[in-house]
């Protein structure tokens, strides 16, 4: 997979288009319904106040860098993602938030800062085991203002995240599964932000209620947590594939994320297991000790186990309860799981599941292309590009919520120039309204030229011969002529540079 995005169709000149490439389920994936949304623990109910965020340039243009099992560099921009998250944090603390960057002018009740002190990202590729060990280290300082500018609270923000990370289970095995590491540490660190801001508003008595909004009595703060709602957890159900199918001899992990929403230090606390006994007896502890958690801070602990092996599918639940030594404790949470036979959970990808329930997309129109076979014997065939491209116009009309009629499924002899000329340059004109969002998506292969142009090959393409072939300027024509809200172009294939 090669990315031919910025060479090919510049941002200034197009900067409504998002260029994608990857494997084809990505392309599911980009429904605004099937992205996962960042799974925050409690943070209590929105106070009805305003507050804006100010992310300091080092936090939000902050990029980890790490070289892969294969020795190519990859970047992460955790910037975006710490900003990401910290974001939706201060929207689930306050009722209102202010975003400079959506026009909005308001003057916000309070403003959160955050700026970073430092930062360091480790992956030891020399470990004898299985998976690489990574720590990620973020310290970075909170400070939240009234909006007279006086100072409420300041307070360190402290993040040391260490896992172990499995290869990606693809052809070359090169890449790390890092996505979930990075989704739990900027969590952990918007939490932490968030609960802060609480704690600073709730807790502030110089605030003028001519000025500010009125909190209600009542309202959840840090002041009047009791003991029960200072101590807060989510816990969740990890497999050892990360294919959500779990099998009998399958390494699984239980992780509990354990909050202190109060005002006072959690000197002694503990996570316990409970539920079906032939999943718990796997167990080695089903106790384990919760660290001294100060005020707004956060940790992990994890409980590991082997499923026991299994002739045919079994139900099992898994309990969990957060408690201190003193007998307050958080509401349990119970993880539901099935165990299937080992072997059972290899996934085919051509099934196509059975459609979302109430779920409709009538605005999304995709271009589904797939060219795999070549009147040029000097190309190489591509077996299953055509399949592909049938594959993703059933996902997008399965899971994605597509109507048939807003799908132009084109593959091999009937992927011609003037198909799929027609296509962009008539059908989605006519159909694709502004409040639109067209994806086109190209299974097969291009070629790059000396100049660095990059061009399509069609049924009807030649090898040596660079007018045979489509260029991707001709897609950026034909989608600067659009006028939608939104244009995926998703590539899944290979890339030569053969002319």
């Amino acid at each position: 997979m090669v990315a031919i995005g910025h060479a090919v169709i510049p941002t200034e000149r197009l900067n409504h288009i998002r260029l994608v490439t990857g494997a084809w389920m990505l392309c599911v994936l980009l429904l605004a319904a099937c992205v996962k949304p960042l799974e925050f623990p409690p943070l209590g109910d929105p106070l009805p106040v305003s507050a804006k965020l100010d992310m300091a340039p080092p936090i939000k243009d902050l990029t980890i860098r790490y070289s892969d099992s294969c020795g190519q560099l990859q970047e992460i921009p955790l910037g975006d993602r710490l900003q990401e998250a910290v974001r939706e944090g201060l929207r689930r603390t306050f009722n209102t938030t202010v975003d400079d960057s959506a026009g909005d002018t308001a003057i916000p009740d309070y403003v959160i800062h955050v700026d970073l002190v430092d930062s360091s990202f480790d992956l030891n590729k020399e470990a004898l085991y299985d998976r690489a060990p990574a720590v990620l280290h973020l310290n970075a300082i909170a400070r939240i203002h009234d909006r007279k500018g006086a100072l409420l609270r300041q307070t360190d923000i402290k993040i040391d995240r260490q896992e172990r990370l499995r290869l990606e289970q693809l052809s070359k095995n090169c890449n790390y599964l890092i996505d979930p590491f990075i989704r739990d540490t900027v969590i952990d660190f918007a939490t932490r932000v968030s609960l802060n801001a609480r704690q600073a508003v709730t807790g502030q008595e110089t605030a003028s209620s001519t000025e500010l909004s009125p909190i209600p009595v009542g309202s959840v703060g840090a002041s009047s947590a009791s003991p029960s709602q200072a101590l807060r957890f989510k816990a969740m159900l990890l497999d050892e594939n990360s294919n959500l199918i779990l099998e009998g001899g399958e390494h699984v992990r239980v992780r509990v994320d354990i909050i202190n929403a109060g005002t006072r230090v959690i000197e002694s606390a503990s996570a316990s297991l409970t539920g079906t006994p032939i999943v718990i007896e796997q167990f080695p502890a089903t106790t384990l000790p919760i660290p001294p958690l100060q005020p707004g801070q956060t940790k992990s602990i994890e409980f590991i186990a082997t499923l026991p092996p299994t002739k045919q599918a079994q139900q099992a639940a898994i309990h969990v309860t957060v408690a201190e030594s003193g007998g307050a404790q958080a509401p349990s949470q119970t993880l539901s799981l099935a165990i299937q036979p080992a072997g059972t959970g290899q996934d085919d990808v051509n099934q196509i599941p059975a459609p979302a329930p109430g779920f409709h997309q009538p605005q999304t129109y995709l271009v589904s292309i797939g060219v795999g076979a070549y009147r040029d014997p000097k190309l190489t065939l591509r077996r299953f590009a055509a399949t592909d491209a049938e594959t993703v116009a059933a996902y997008f009309q399965s899971l994605g919520g597509v109507p048939p009629s807003n799908v132009r499924l084109l593959h091999n002899q009937k992927a011609l120039r003037a198909d799929i000329h027609e296509a962009l340059y008539g059908w989605l004109p006519q159909h694709a309204a502004k409040d639109a969002v067209v994806i086109v998506y190209f299974s097969g292969q291009a070629m790059v030229t000396p100049s660095g142009d990059i061009l399509l090959t069609l049924y009807d393409g030649n090898a040596g011969d660079s007018t045979r072939l489509y260029p991707l300027t001709d897609l950026e024509s034909a989608f600067a002529r659009l006028k939608t809200k939104q244009i995926i172009f998703l590539f899944d294939g290979m890339v030569s540079r053969r002319l």
